[in-house]
């Protein structure tokens, strides 16, 4: 059954929601280095109250009920009545997977299946299961079911933010002189009474706020309690010391209390106040004014405003518009240069060459609004490294860099999965045991790199780590035994080649299949996911050292800079990501081995195809020139040579899909208009090689 909601609120809650969540997951990592830091407990409560009020809002009860039970948990951590632990970790990670198990339901327009009960009982368990310490001073009453305390309504531990009995008799003698509380005799003065009478408290707030005068006081059954405006009226009125001691609590009257439904409406005051779930900081933090002066609350909504006003919402679809049309615009430009060039008009070369320099601007400003940190896609991996090395017992630390580095949005999506498999082959296959590092002289604990940087125009993502790295001859005896390569074959294999192999189907170094790794599937998946995006893959290791695996993609893939070159008149299109050089060559001097031409080139031999006899109808055994170019590619990790009749040049190349009858024809991934308004067909290399080379 789907929601029943306004689309528009709750397009607004899955972006919120989905950025505390994003955020929460690595906030969560992070407390368990930082137990003892009070502002992430801080925010991990702010973030699990948030989600459950926009939730509440919705009237999503099953994810409202697993956040309040998270809510309540870290309520106490951050009081310090319970303190951070592994297990309890675990079981809060638990509750984030089950909350983002819902989120995915709701973004899907489904009714959320509710969490299982043992994972909320096992909450409210860890909630209520542990000792409470106690305050020093008189045991204050056990408070009835569905109410606080007000110290925690306003979101303060209980022993901090409270005044002392000097600083409170302190503002009783600021107020009416040494002594002279109203209603104080001096027979109860001289008696050394800490405490005041009812009466005398509601002369106070007289004093404070005029009688009957307090904020949110409305008829006489209202609560006794004071409110927060009331609480931070007293608070001003003390003296500011330098160093104060946290004091235990009073026992607070029974008629003191607030139910559930006023501290909901407190928490929705502090946040219009802008000291709830948004604020960047505590509010204890910022310096008051003093008490005789008005707060300067004015100017913090109109410079908040700014800020949000500089900050527009639009949907990616109108987006993909513009890029699209910046596309066509670019097709123009290449045409009109071509055109220009051709002329010998002064006037022209200069209004064609601002023409280009304007295009170039505004095709990099549209690519932006597309762009995203690849932070997005790193954010994930604190939460794997950290459930891995549980599982395999291991001690394990992950280091990011280059979080900020920007790249296409489809691009940090379509990246998520190669780099997961990357970072769980690293702990898995190549860090070692705390125990077998040690005796290797090595620190117990093992480092995973991340890092992200630009490099023109692509994007270098690296994975290293400081493991055991791998042995070549290992490789290759595991590649006779399965039956890949002969042994001879094997024994030809550089160390790099070797290293290669493990992005072969099927090839694992594991003996054991485990849930982590073993099938020999993943480093396929990897290699073919990259080669689609038209990136390359190069992997280096030194055994007892290490393994480090580059990634080099583009920054987009709306626009790609392409070699142009000529079969049979046709035009086609080669990723320039994929060549590696050209050059001219005499074809009588190439070599057959086991019935496939190829040539030599710095001492490797390369096969080599006439591509004429793959693309163009009627050329399947056409004979090879004598004389011819020869563009040597990269696909994956493999090196072929491309023989073409005519080299036109590089030139950036709007993708555009291919119409309904060439749709799903192999090798072809798309066409393109040239800048003399020819149609060019983009060749898509890894299948034209997976078609026709095997």
């Amino acid at each position: 059954m789907g929601l029943d909601v306004d689309q528009e609120i709750l397009e607004d809650f899955l972006i919120e929601a989905g950025e505390i969540l994003e955020q929460l997951s690595e906030q969560l990592v992070d407390l368990e280095q930082r137990p003892q830091d009070r502002e992430l407990l801080n925010a991990i409560f702010r973030g699990f109250h948030t989600v459950k009020g926009g939730a509440g809002f919705l009237q999503i009860e099953a994810m409202v009920e697993c956040c309040h039970q998270a809510e309540n948990l870290f309520d106490l951590l951050r009081t310090g009545e319970l303190q951070v632990s592994a297990s309890l970790m675990d079981l809060v990670l638990q509750a984030l997977d089950a909350v983002n198990r819902m989120f995915g339901q709701v973004r899907a327009g489904d009714n959320p299946e509710p969490a299982s009960p043992q994972l909320l009982q096992s909450l409210a368990g860890a909630a209520s299961g542990q000792p409470v310490a106690e305050p020093a001073a008189a045991p204050a009453p056990s408070q009835a079911p569905g109410e606080v305390g007000l110290s925690e309504a306003l979101g303060q531990a209980p022993n901090d933010d409270l005044i002392s009995e000097d600083e409170f008799e302190s503002l009783l003698d600021e107020l009416h002189g040494s002594g002279g509380a109203p209603g104080k005799t001096d027979s109860q003065a001289g008696a050394g009474s800490d405490r005041i009478t009812e009466d005398e408290f509601e002369s106070l707030l007289d004093e404070l706020h005029g009688s009957g005068g307090a904020p949110g006081r409305k008829t006489q059954t209202d609560a006794a309690g004071l409110s927060g405006r009331e609480f931070d009226a007293l608070l001003d009125e003390l003296p500011v010391t330098a160093k104060e001691a946290p004091v235990a609590p009073k026992a607070p009257a029974a008629g003191e209390l607030i139910t559930d439904d006023e501290f909901e409406d407190l928490l929705d005051k502090l946040q219009a106040e802008g000291k709830g779930a948004f604020a960047a900081a505590p509010a204890a933090e910022k310096p008051r004014p003093p008490a005789g002066q008005p707060e300067p609350v004015a100017a913090a909504p109109s410079s908040r405003g700014a800020q949000e006003s500089s900050n527009v919402r639009v949907d990616t679809r109108l987006l993909d518009t513009i890029m699209n049309m910046v596309g066509e615009l670019v097709l123009v430009r290449n045409r009109l240069v071509r055109l220009g060039g051709a002329q010998e008009d002064e006037e022209m070369a200069k209004a064609l060459g601002t023409l280009d320099m304007v295009t170039a601007d505004l095709q990099t400003s549209v690519m932006k609004t597309r762009m995203q940190p690849v932070k997005k896609v790193f954010g994930r991996f604190p939460r794997l490294i950290r459930d891995l090395s549980r599982n395999l017992k291991k001690e394990i630390r992950l280091e990011l860099r280059g979080e900020e580095t920007d790249l296409d949005k489809n691009l940090v999506e379509a990246l998520a999965d190669p780099l997961i498999h990357l970072v769980r082959n690293a702990v898995d296959h190549g860090i070692e045991a705390p125990a077998k590092r040690e005796q290797l002289g090595k620190p117990r604990e093992g480092l995973v790199l991340l890092s992200a940087e630009q490099e023109g125009d692509h994007i270098l993502l690296v994975i290293q780590d400081d493991g055991g790295g791998m042995d070549p001859n290992k490789l290759r005896k595991l590649a006779v035994q399965r039956g890949m390569l002969d042994s001879e074959a094997a024994a030809r294999l550089s160390d790099q080649e070797c290293f290669n192999l493990i992005f072969a189907p099927g090839f694992s170094t594991k003996s054991e299949i485990s849930d982590v790794s073993g099938r020999g599937v993943g480093m396929d998946v990897v290699k073919t996911k990259i080669t689609q995006l038209n990136g390359t893959l190069a992997i280096d290791s030194v055994l007892g050292q290490g393994t480090r695996i580059a990634i080099q993609v583009p920054l987009t893939l709306a626009i790609m800079p392409t070699l142009m070159v000529i079969l049979e008149q046709q035009a086609f299109a080669l990723p320039l990501v994929n060549v590696n050089e050209i050059f001219n060559l005499d074809l009588t001097k190439t070599n057959v081995v086991d019935g496939q031409r190829v040539i030599v080139v710095r001492d490797q031999a390369l096969p080599l195809f006439h591509l004429k006899r793959w693309l163009v109808d009627g050329a399947a055994h056409a004979p090879l020139p004598k004389q011819g170019h020869v563009v040597i590619v990269t696909v994956g990790t493999q090196r072929v040579g491309f023989v073409v009749d005519q080299l036109v040049g590089q030139e950036e190349v709007v993708i555009k899909p291919l119409g309904s009858i060439l749709h799903g024809t192999p090798g072809l991934s798309g066409a393109t208009i040239t800048g003399d308004g020819r149609i060019a067909l983009i060749i898509d290399l890894p299948n034209l090689l997976k078609r026709y080379a095997s």
